[in-house]
């Protein structure tokens, strides 16, 4: 199973802390974890996950794998910039949120207009004509986030691999 796990490149310390717990949920369960491969929330999550032994795939906006961030194990090269954000979102079988700015609020379009189920940990939530919309599942810990976007998977009857 693959999961994306998206946020800013500056995030604050708890930011930090659970996008780590989230990582390490993930390599705990047997799920690579992808994400954009480069620092804050995408070096904390990757941080997690590979101290407790998960594969890691970063999806790196420039031309160098140097780029990445110490916890990246596959380092992919675009050469494409913010483009990259889909190839992020769309990598996974579903995506975790977890805070960010307009880059993650774009990268949370894309999955939800690719029908992506998209978990959310302290970061944007919508509304339509000022009603809200349920379309992010709302996450309450690291534990329920990982739980919520692996439940999404199996009851979307994924079958990537």
């Amino acid at each position: 199973m693959f999961v994306s796990v998206i946020g800013g490149s500056r995030c604050s310390r708890r930011e930090a802390e659970l996008a780590e717990e989230v990582g390490a949920e993930l390599a705990r369960r047997g799920v690579t974890l992808v994400c954009g491969g480069l620092t804050g929330v995408m070096s904390a999550a990757c941080k997690g996950a590979h101290s407790a032994g998960g594969m890691t795939v970063g999806i790196l906006p420039g031309t160098r794998r140097e780029d990445a961030n110490p916890h990246v194990d596959i380092p992919i090269v675009t050469t494409i910039g913010e483009a990259r954000n889909v190839i992020v979102v769309c990598s996974g079988q579903a995506v975790i949120a977890i805070g960010g700015e307009y880059g993650t609020l774009s990268e949370v379009a894309y999955a939800l207009r690719n029908r992506i189920p998209v978990v959310g940990l302290n970061t944007w939530s919508l509304s339509r004509q000022g009603q809200m919309d349920g379309s992010v599942i709302v996450a309450e810990s690291p534990k329920d986030a990982v739980d919520k976007a692996l439940a999404a998977i199996e009851a979307k009857g994924s079958t990537m691999k």
